[in-house]
């Protein structure tokens, strides 16, 4: 009788998932045709369950994005206690708010002396159009370089500075003005002049299989913005907030932009963005016209809150100093023939296999291993490691461990 009831238990919970997931792709907006689907049920640490229990370890820290990983007590304490006192209460930039207030404050203290100002938004990409607005109001020019291959989001001015025409035409006319240039060339330099506002790059490259800026590139291209009077951003929304062993990434690189945008792994798992410059630049967005870029939600007090927590854990932990400790395990652990080559600093790593169908195979069959993986967006033989700042060395091991092991059942079969 007893096996009966869990049969029918099991068939019930079959069908009610079966179900979850015909509504999922019917009501929910997708991405791509085929997602992933995974039924979440809870998290905590370095780990995701489903709604079977089933347990699996997240390899990528839902991109980048939850530095502390999942339900860090640090940032639960901080939401908590500001939802004891309000939520939203006015548009961005009119009411004092102590958890915006301190997190700006907080961020002038670890940027560079002279990026001293900072606009809170709701993501990383809202923050890439704020930071091309002001580049361009600032200086009253209209043209900006941006790299090749380069990804910085997927809103009209986001995209118009993507560097992959696949996934930018079916979407134009986009932001006229907008020119690209080879990363890490020296060839395409000349071509930045007293025409041009901005140089806008991310400080490692994303989207073409994170890659790292060599040879001074961006000191190279911040001499030439500084001759011209262009200006410099960085996208720092991947590598910034410890993940490549400094705070921010380009503080590897001999760089110090005008202008830094940022966002995921601030928000210790909450929605956020930003973008940093100096008081006289920041200040041209507030003037002819006034509310040069506006947002009702930026500098939430709840998502601040939990910003200021996720940035002061950072700070005052051995965690920076412990991504290059972990990138060093993780590069001696993964060593295989279908492995070409480990691109990436810190915990910001992908693989590079040898064939695109390889990648495919490891992040499908990891999901069903217990392993959280995923892809890259142009570089489809990449398959990125970006997991938790917080992941332990036996947690590490354990993903590393299924990797191989997947990559051996491939080999097999090859």
């Amino acid at each position: 009788m007893a096996i009966k009831l869990h049969e029918n238990f099991q068939k019930n919970q079959i069908i009610k998932n079966n179900l979850n997931k015909d509504f999922f792709l019917k009501y929910q907006a997708q991405t791509t045709p085929n997602p992933l689907a995974l039924e979440i049920s809870h998290a905590q640490g370095s780990y995701i369950f489903d709604i079977n229990n089933n347990k699996y370890l997240d390899f990528i820290a839902g991109v980048s994005a939850c530095s502390l990983g999942h339900k860090n007590p640090v940032v639960i304490e901080a939401i908590k206690n500001q939802l004891d006192k309000y939520l939203h209460v006015m548009v961005y930039g009119e009411y004092i708010q102590k958890p915006s207030l301190d997190l700006t404050m907080l961020l002038a203290e670890f940027l560079p002396k002279k990026i001293n100002k900072t606009y809170l938004t709701n993501s990383g990409t809202e923050a890439i159009d704020g930071a091309l607005k002001l580049a361009r109001r600032y200086t009253g020019r209209s043209e900006i370089f941006a790299a090749k291959k380069a990804y910085h989001g997927n809103t009209i001015g986001a995209l118009s500075v993507m560097g992959y025409e696949e996934r930018k035409n079916p979407f134009r006319p986009l932001l006229p003005g907008i020119r690209f240039i080879n990363f890490n060339s020296n060839n395409d330099i000349k071509k930045i002049t007293s025409k041009t506002a901005a140089v806008i790059l991310e400080t490692i490259q994303g989207g073409a299989g994170f890659v790292e800026p060599i040879n001074d590139y961006l000191n190279i291209i911040q001499k030439r913005c500084n001759e011209v009077g262009a200006l410099l951003i960085l996208d720092e929304i991947q590598p910034g907030f410890g993940r490549t062993g400094k705070l921010f990434g380009f503080e590897n690189y001999n760089c110090t932009p005008d202008i830094v945008v940022f966002g995921k792994g601030l928000g210790g798992g909450m929605p956020i963005g930003g973008f940093s410059s100096s008081e006289k630049i920041m200040n041209s967005l507030s003037f002819k016209p006034m509310l040069g870029h506006i947002t009702t939600f930026g500098g939430h007090p709840i998502i601040a809150a939990a910003a200021l927590a996720t940035l002061k854990e950072i700070t005052s932990s051995n965690l920076i100093e412990k991504t290059l400790e972990k990138e060093i395990f993780i590069r001696s652990k993964l060593k295989h023939k279908l492995i070409k080559e480990i691109r990436g600093k810190g915990l910001m790593l992908c693989l590079i296999l040898i064939e695109s169908n390889v990648a495919n195979e490891l992040v499908l069959r990891a999901k069903k291993n217990g392993l959280i993986l995923f892809w890259l967006l142009y570089e489809s033989k990449a398959v990125r490691i970006t997991p938790p700042m917080t992941i332990s060395i036996k947690e590490i091991e354990e993903g590393c461990n299924t990797i191989l092991n997947i990559l051996d059942e491939i080999q097999k079969e090859c």
